[in-house]
C-alpha cells in the first residue's frame, strides 16, 4: 500500500491545519504551552522521568510533543535515551515540519537535532530513541511490543478524528500501558472518558488550556 501522507493547508498566522480532517495541528494560542499543560502535567511529568521512561503516544503530527518532552527530559538532567513511540497515519513532509517547527523557537536546539538524524520513522540520539509507526493504530498497535509509562492521545478532534478515540483503541492503550502507567489528552468528550474507564483507567477531568474548559487524565489502576 502507498504512503499515506498528510496534506496541509497554512493559516495566515502560519499554523497547519490537516486538510483531511480540517483541524489545527497545535493551539492556535501556544503549542508548547498546551503541551506542557496537557501531555506533560497531564501525566505528572518530569516528576515521574526515570532511565529507560517510555512514551507512547496516538498522532505524532509537527513533532511538537516528542520535542517538548524530550527538551524537558534533558533540562532536568537526564541522559539516558528518553524512548518515545508515535503512531501516525499520515506522516507529514519534512518540509512542513520543519516549517510548523520554526514556529517555536525555543525548542530550536532540540527541532534541529531532530530534523538532522530523522529517518521519516526513527531518530536515534544519545537522549532520544524514537519510532514512529506508520498506519491506522487500530491495526498497528495490536502488533506493539512495548509497554508505556504515559501515553499522550493526541488525534484530531473527536468529532473530525473519531477513529482515533473509540473504546477499542482505548482497549488498546490499556493493554499496552504499565501498572500505574497513565495517559493524557485534551479533550474531555464523554464517550473517550467512558472508553477509558472501561479500559480500566482511573479517569479524572480537569481544566484544559486556554479556551478549552476541561481535559482528561488517566491512571491504570
Amino acid at each position: 500500500m502507498a504512503d499515506q501522507r498528510a496534506e496541509v493547508t497554512w493559516t495566515e498566522d502560519q499554523i497547519p491545519v490537516s486538510d483531511r480532517f480540517d483541524d489545527p495541528y497545535y493551539s492556535l494560542q501556544n503549542g508548547v504551552e498546551e503541551t506542557r499543560h496537557v501531555f506533560l502535567a497531564g501525566n505528572d511529568l518530569p516528576a515521574r522521568f526515570a532511565p529507560g521512561f517510555h512514551i507512547a503516544e496516538l498522532g505524532f503530527g509537527t513533532g511538537l510533543n516528542m520535542l517538548t518532552v524530550w527538551s524537558a527530559w534533558e533540562q532536568v538532567g537526564q541522559t539516558t535515551p528518553l524512548y518515545f513511540t508515535s503512531f501516525e497515519a499520515f506522516p507529514m513532509d519534512r518540509a512542513d515540519m520543519r516549517r510548523a517547527l520554526a514556529a517555536f523557537p525555543e525548542l530550536a536546539p532540540w527541532a534541529d537535532r531532530f530534523l538532522e538524524k530523522w529517518t521519516g520513522k526513527q531518530c536515534v540520539l544519545d537522549t532520544l530513541a524514537l519510532t514512529v509507526i506508520e498506519g491506522d493504530a487500530r491495526q498497528t498497535l495490536q502488533n506493539w511490543q512495548g509497554q508505556a509509562d504515559a501515553w499522550f492521545l493526541d488525534g484530531f478532534s473527536p468529532a473530525k478524528n473519531p477513529e482515533l478515540w473509540g473504546s477499542d483503541l482505548m482497549q488498546l492503550v490499556a493493554d499496552h500501558t504499565v501498572q500505574g502507567g497513565s495517559a493524557a489528552t485534551y479533550t474531555a468528550a464523554g464517550f473517550v472518558r467512558r472508553g477509558l474507564e472501561e479500559a480500566g483507567f482511573q479517569v479524572t477531568r480537569t481544566p484544559g488550556y486556554g479556551r478549552k474548559r476541561h481535559m482528561t487524565r488517566a491512571v491504570k489502576a
